[in-house]
C-alpha cells in the first residue's frame, strides 16, 4: 500500500483518491469506452485534466462552435429580414406622402377657393389664420419619407458668409464687425454686428418681404397687422419657429446648359425659360414630390466670386441680375407641383429689372403675396452641385432654420443639405 502511495504521488501527487480508482479502470478499458464514461462522468474540479476530460472538452469546444455558428447564421437571417422590412416600410411611406395630401390641394385652376380673393391666390387653401404658407405641406409623414434621401451622409452648407456679395446688392447696407474683450475678464471675449441686414446674403424672403401692390399681402391679412406696417404678422419668426425640413431637389440649369453648349450672360437680366427647368430636372432623371424645396442653380455665385471687383461695384449701384422666367406661367407650374419652397443662387430667382410692359409680371406677386411660398435667394450650391454630378443623385434631405427675429423680413437661411 505504501508502493502504491509513492506510485501514485509520483504519477500525480494532487490526485483525489477517486481519481486515482479512475485512473485504475482507464488502464483496463480502450480509449473510445473512456471517452464516453469521461463524457457522462467528468473528473472532479480540483483534479488535474486527464486526456478522457481533454477530449471532453474539445468535443464541447466543437459543439458550442456549432451552436454558434447556427446563431450568427439565424442573426444574419433575421438581419436581412429587418432590411427588407426597412426597405419595405420606407417604400410605404415614401407612397404615402406622395400621395397622402396632394389631391386635397386645390390646382392653380382652381384657385382661388375663397370668396373675394383674386385670381391665383391660394388665400385659405391653409387656413384663413395661416401665416407659413406652403412650408405647411411639409408633414410629419413627408420628413420621414424624405429621409431616406440621405444615402451617403455628406452635409453641405448652403450660406455663403455673410460679407458676400461685397458691396451689397439692391442698395442694402454693408454691415461692421466688432469683437471685444470683456472688462477686467481679458480671457473672455464677444462681438457684435452693426447695420446688419439679414438679406444681403445668402437669404430666405419672409411673406412679408413683398405683397402685391392692388390686392395685398399674402391671406389677406391687412397691412395695419402686417410687421413693418404696423403690426406683426407674416414676419420670418413664423418660420423660424416652426422649422423647414423635407426633401430638396436641385435643378442644376447651369451645369444642364453646359452639356448643351447654352450659355448665360450674367451682366444681362436674362430670362431662363421655363422649360430649361423642366428639362434639366428630366436629364437629371427627378421627379418632383409634394412639399419639396426646389433649388435653382444657374450658376450666378460662382460667377459672381470670381468678377473683378470694377464688376462686383457696378452690380451694386444697379442690380442687373439673370434668373428663371416671372410668369404666370411658371407660377401655375410651382402651384401645381406643390412645392414647399424655391431658392437659387441668384440675387432674385426671377430676371431683374423687368423688361418695359412686364413689370406687373413679377413671380415675387405670385409666390409670396398669393401663394405664400418662400423665396431663397443668393444660396450657396456649388459644392452640392459638383455632388450631385459625381453621384447622380439630386434629392437629398434639406432643413433651414431661419433667425427667430420678431417681425423680421428676412433671415439668412442656415440651410444643410445632408446626401
Amino acid at each position: 500500500m505504501a508502493k502504491l502511495k509513492k506510485k501514485v504521488k509520483k504519477a500525480a501527487p494532487k490526485v483525489a483518491p477517486k481519481a486515482v480508482k479512475a485512473k485504475k479502470a482507464k488502464a483496463k478499458v480502450v480509449k473510445p469506452v473512456v471517452v464516453a464514461k469521461a463524457a457522462k462522468k467528468p473528473a472532479p474540479k480540483k483534479a488535474s485534466k486527464p486526456i478522457s476530460d481533454t477530449v471532453a472538452d474539445l468535443i464541447g469546444a466543437a459543439t458550442q462552435a456549432a451552436v454558434d455558428f447556427e446563431s450568427e447564421v439565424g442573426r444574419i437571417q433575421r438581419a436581412a429580414v429587418r432590411t427588407v422590412g426597412e426597405v419595405a416600410v420606407k417604400a410605404t411611406r415614401a407612397m404615402r406622402a406622395a400621395v397622402a395630401t396632394s389631391a386635397e390641394i386645390p390646382s392653380y385652376s382652381e384657385l382661388p377657393i375663397r370668396a373675394g380673393a383674386p385670381a391665383g391666390a391660394a388665400w385659405g387653401v391653409f387656413g384663413d389664420d395661416d401665416e407659413v404658407g406652403t412650408i405647411n405641406l411639409q408633414t410629419p409623414e413627408r420628413v420621414v419619407a424624405a429621409a431616406s434621401s440621405i444615402r451617403s451622409g455628406k452635409v453641405f452648407a448652403l450660406n455663403l458668409p455673410i460679407n458676400i456679395p461685397d458691396p451689397p446688392l439692391f442698395t442694402r447696407g454693408k454691415h461692421s464687425h466688432t469683437v471685444k474683450i470683456f472688462p477686467n475678464l481679458d480671457f473672455v471675449l464677444d462681438d457684435y454686428l452693426d447695420n446688419f441686414y439679414p438679406q444681403a446674403s445668402s437669404q430666405w424672403d419672409a411673406l412679408a418681404h413683398v405683397k402685391h401692390p392692388v390686392h395685398g399681402a399674402y391671406n389677406g391679412i391687412p397691412d395695419k397687422e402686417i410687421t413693418g406696417r404696423g403690426g406683426s404678422r407674416l414676419g420670418i419668426d413664423n418660420l423660424a419657429r416652426r422649422g423647414i425640413a423635407g426633401r430638396g431637389v436641385l435643378a442644376d440649369v447651369a451645369r444642364y446648359y453646359d452639356r448643351i453648349g447654352k450659355t448665360i450672360d450674367f451682366t444681362t437680366a436674362k430670362s431662363i425659360p421655363l422649360e430649361d427647368v423642366q428639362a434639366a430636372l428630366e436629364d437629371e432623371g427627378v421627379t418632383l414630390q409634394t412639399g419639396d424645396v426646389l433649388l435653382i442653380r444657374i450658376g450666378w455665385t460662382k460667377f459672381y466670386l470670381s468678377a473683378s471687383e470694377e464688376i462686383k461695384e457696378e452690380l451694386a449701384k444697379e442690380t442687373i441680375v439673370p434668373g428663371i422666367e416671372g410668369s404666370d406661367r411658371t407660377a401655375r407650374w410651382l402651384w401645381d407641383n406643390h412645392l414647399a419652397a424655391v431658392a437659387s443662387d441668384s440675387p432674385a430667382l426671377e430676371a431683374l429689372p423687368k423688361p418695359p410692359g412686364e413689370e406687373a409680371e413679377f413671380l415675387h406677386f405670385h409666390m409670396l403675396a398669393f401663394f405664400g411660398m418662400p423665396i431663397g435667394e443668393m444660396w450657396n450650391l456649388e459644392g452640392l452641385a459638383d455632388d450631385c454630378a459625381e453621384d447622380g443623385n439630386y434629392d437629398f434631405f434639406l432643413t433651414s432654420a431661419p433667425l427667430n427675429i420678431p417681425g423680421g423680413i428676412g433671415s439668412p437661411p442656415n440651410a444643410l443639405a445632408i446626401k
